[in-house]
């Protein structure tokens, strides 16, 4: 999975990451030929007294640490702006892929899980690739390297490598292979406490309504402590690596220092050899630590690889046509065709056989208990879902044969659960036309009955929204969703339960302002109140998903005892006549 997603995304870097590796090898070449300097300085200098000897060697040190710390800086600032892009890149894609997702996808993955697995989840894929490049790159250069330096100074004394590595090897992967299990469990708890602060913000209201504080904190704080309980377990080991491999340097050292006094003093070796074999003896030391390093960030990264991949491989249920249409022209006629739905795992089907047609300038309304799959027929018209069987058609078209920007085009929906974007009252209302005038979103306002309260508003059009639109009542927010898909001016206007938080005079004034203004158009209106849709051209009643009635009020109210039943538990005899 890692090197799959490697792979796929350092490609376009080849370059700067050749280059990376040019100056990692200079720097540590560099590194490998100063201590060797450093012990002609002590044997040929030092030792005899050759003063101008110890000059040169100083000044060709001098420069070779110059190329040294060039070379470094150069590789860090390459390798640091590559793990970042490659971090910007997958997201960009992450992004994209969930942007492509049908509400099916979004059950499956989670909210949480998919903000953890775009920004915990890359960023340990871009710390190995950052760590790669700027550090661990060195590794096995150093070793082969220090290894050979090793040699050539003094074969014998090079048998402690013999020991010392497979010694410090077998360390660090017992250590490693305790830890990868813990990694995985600790990205599941991280999306697991994402999960529980995402729920409790966004039900803050709910919760201190039901004065549920302390359930909730009692809900936190074993998510906190499950996490904590493996990141200290993970810590531990962590902990444990360190000051092992330490030991295991230090005692190298010693063990170096103590043969290698003895081979002084009977004359098989020099001081300044001794100096340069006891630095490189760290140098491969090092190495092999650095690459410790590298087995401890691997299995996070490939942990966080593989579930960046499982969102990266997922394909939508909902895809683009291969051949798209794209009528110059529609009217905006809608017609559901012996429509089934059912969710994916679900025992039965939502919607069974649902047939109408709504005409432009008509207005359809869609009327039920709750549960009978209103929403989800209002769904299936922008595909925010795709039927099971049958058809769902705009001028005889089929929605999954149109080109989706078409589609898009085509449909101003205002959802059940009227939601805004941070940003001002008029970022918010482009988002139905990018282009719209002032003069255009006011007039919106003033149909979706809001333009008093905006006015009102600090700034007006410039008045600052908060995510979600929590600054503002949720008769508001309706009103302001409306005003954003009549600035959009589709053919087709989908009004799923958008009345519900209005009282009754303003839902009347709205109803009656929209009627010029969708004249021409295609009007779907979900409602639960039946005062919202007793006036609408046509009346389709559900009932666990199947059309039980259709008609006018006047007219279900003689046919349909499913919507006399509606009727009498909202209004008199007398009202509903």
């Amino acid at each position: 999975m890692l090197l799959r997603l490697l792979g796929t995304y350092l490609a376009p870097y080849r370059r700067p990451i050749a280059l990376v590796l040019v100056l990692q090898l200079v720097q540590t070449l560099a590194s490998l030929y100063l201590p060797s300097l450093n012990a002609r300085i002590i044997d040929d200098g030092v030792a005899v007294g050759d003063t101008a000897e110890i000059w040169r060697l100083g000044a060709v040190m001098l420069v070779v640490s110059l190329a040294q710390v060039v070379a470094s800086v150069v590789a860090v600032y390459y390798g640091a702006r590559t793990a970042m892009a490659v971090g910007r890149d997958v997201r960009g894609s992450l992004f994209a892929r969930v942007q492509a997702f049908s509400a099916q996808e979004m059950g499956r993955f989670g909210a949480p899980s998919l903000i953890t697995r775009t920004t915990n989840d890359v960023q340990q894929v871009q710390m190995l690739v950052m760590f790669t490049l700027t550090l661990i790159v060195m590794a096995p250069i150093m070793l082969v390297g220090g290894v050979i330096m090793a040699l050539q100074e003094n074969v014998a004394l090079s048998a402690i490598l013999l020991v010392v590595v497979p010694v410090l090897v077998l360390v660090v992967l017992a250590i490693v292979s305790r830890m990868v299990p813990l990694f995985q469990k600790m990205q599941k708890r991280i999306d697991a406490i994402n999960g529980v602060m995402r729920e409790q913000i966004t039900g803050i209201r709910v919760i201190r309504a039901f004065v549920r504080e302390g359930y909730e904190e009692e809900r936190y704080s074993d998510a906190n402590e499950a996490l904590r309980d493996v990141s200290v377990r993970v810590g531990k080991l962590m902990a444990l690596m360190f000051p092992t491999v330490m030991l295991v340097m230090n005692v190298t050292s010693v063990a170096v220092l103590w043969f290698g006094g003895q081979r002084i003093d009977s004359g098989a070796m020099e001081l300044g050899a001794l100096t340069a074999f006891l630095t490189y003896i760290m140098y491969i030391l090092m190495a092999v630590m650095m690459s410790s390093m590298m087995v401890m960030l691997a299995p996070r990264a490939e942990v966080s690889a593989g579930r960046i991949n499982e969102v990266l491989d997922s394909e939508p249920t909902i895809l683009d046509p291969e051949r798209p249409q794209r009528p110059e022209q529609l009217t905006g006629r809608l017609e559901f065709r012996d429509v089934t739905f059912g969710y994916p795992g679900a025992d039965s089907p939502v919607l069974h056989g649902v047939s109408f047609v709504a005409e432009p300038g008509q207005t359809t309304a869609i009327i039920g208990a709750t549960g009978s799959g209103k929403s989800t027929l209002v769904g299936l018209v922008p595909r925010l879902f795709d039927a099971t069987s049958g058809q769902v058609l705009i001028d005889d078209v089929d929605v999954r044969d149109l080109d989706p920007a078409v589609v898009t085009a085509e449909i101003g929906l205002v959802p059940q659960k009227a939601y805004l974007f941070s940003g001002t009252v008029g970022s918010n209302l482009r988002y139905g036309d990018a282009g719209a005038t002032d003069e255009a979103l006011w007039d919106a306002l003033g149909v979706a009955q809001g333009a008093d309260f905006v006015r009102e508003m600090d700034g007006g059009l410039d008045a600052e929204i908060a995510q979600g639109g929590t600054n503002v009542s949720g008769g508001q927010r309706q009103r302001l969703s409306i005003a954003r898909a009549l600035v959009h001016r589709p053919h087709i206007y989908l009004f799923d339960d958008s009345f519900s938080a209005l009282d009754y005079a303003t839902d009347a004034a709205l109803r009656r302002a929209l009627v010029p203004r969708t004249r021409d158009a295609v009007v779907l209106v979900v409602a639960q109140r039946v005062a919202t849709i007793r006036d609408a051209d046509r009346i389709i009643v559900l009932d666990d998903g199947r059309v039980v009635g259709q008609g006018t009020h006047d007219g279900l109210l003689e046919t349909s005892e499913t919507y006399r039943e509606i009727v009498s538990s909202q209004l008199s005899l007398e009202e509903a006549a």
